[in-house]
């Protein structure tokens, strides 16, 4: 049986916007989805993609 990915949401998202992410880290994948939309479209990164993508939002 396959077991539910745990979904986490930055404590930063917690402002009115709703232009929220969630991750799920399902070794060797990181998942990320919109919070509105939780059966919606996910990405599925390898950790070199997920650690790219985080380096360039930290220079945002």
């Amino acid at each position: 049986m396959l077991k539910s990915p745990s979904w986490n949401k930055s404590s930063y998202s917690s402002g009115g916007s709703g232009d929220c992410v969630e991750i799920a880290v399902c070794p060797p994948t990181i998942h990320v989805r919109d919070s509105k939309i939780k059966q919606g479209p996910q990405l599925a990164l390898s950790p070199a993609a997920w650690g790219g993508f985080v380096s360039h939002a930290i220079q945002a």
